[in-house]
């Protein structure tokens, strides 16, 4: 299925503006200077918007649940960089522990190195969601062409593997260019940010992470952690296996419950 592109308010200025200094310059040659500095000006703008990862100037972008969900008194755990031998199945058994379910962003490389663990994931009632094919730090960086092979790639691995086609991508450290829009229509997926992140890719102090996390928590929020490429704690463990069980606690006790990125967003 694809769904037809509707470039955000922000992009369709960014065409007009092209199509102005063009013509303005066919029309007053002399005038190319001002032409070429608006021109300058837009792509830092669009350069600016791809650095930062909650922004719907691109394009729409999930940083918080519906309404209809936050009225439930919902949350979504997200989890990105996975699936990891070590330590998803742990994680798993902390969410089961606490009778929590959560969404897991997976790398598609890394789906196919662990593809009972993806199943595992979805067996247990959890989401898999698409992260894409190489998790390259690079991706902001590419074009048409390679982006949409690289996620195409992700959703058809991960879809395979688990019978479910995600609904939803994630782009590495949530950096992007305005070419992703249009392609993640044409793969009919939605793009999901987050409303706050622990960067536990680079903290391992379990109470700050916790801490990053439930400041301002509230019905609707969107959480990010990781399950791969995580930082470690003081005793070597992967942060996120401290900070969970606490992040676990802290929502029982504000009476709020956790769903998946599909359930709460039919």
């Amino acid at each position: 299925m694809t769904t037809r592109w509707n470039p955000s308010p922000f992009m369709k200025a960014s065409f007009a503006l092209h199509g102005a200094a063009a013509l303005g310059t066919l029309a007053v040659p002399a005038a190319w200077p001002w032409a070429l500095g608006a021109l300058v000006l837009n792509h830092a703008a669009l350069t600016t918007a791809g650095l930062l990862p909650r922004t719907t100037l691109l394009g729409p972008n999930l940083t918080r649940l519906p309404e209809a969900a936050a009225a439930r008194r919902e949350v979504a755990i997200t989890i990105d960089d996975g699936p990891d031998p070590d330590t998803t199945p742990r994680v798993l058994d902390l969410l089961d522990a606490a009778g929590a379910k959560a969404s897991f962003f997976c790398i598609g490389w890394r789906a196919r190195e662990n593809p009972a663990l993806c199943r595992e994931i979805v067996r247990r009632g959890h989401s898999v969601e698409n992260h894409g094919d190489a998790h390259s730090w690079a991706f902001s960086l590419y074009g048409y062409g390679r982006l949409m092979a690289d996620i195409a790639a992700a959703q058809a691995t991960l879809s395979d593997i688990t019978g479910q086609a995600p609904r939803f991508f994630r782009a590495t450290a949530g950096l992007r260019n305005p070419i992703l829009d249009p392609v993640l229509s044409q793969l009919d997926l939605r793009l999901s940010a987050w409303t706050r992140r622990a960067f536990d890719t680079r903290t391992g102090d379990p109470a700050l992470v916790h801490a990053r996390l439930v400041h301002g928590l509230g019905p609707g929020d969107i959480l990010l952690l990781h399950d791969g490429h995580g930082a470690r704690d003081a005793d070597g463990q992967p942060v996120i296996l401290a900070a969970l069980p606490r992040l676990l606690g802290t929502l029982k006790a504000h009476n709020l419950t956790t769903t998946t990125l599909p359930q709460a967003c039919p």
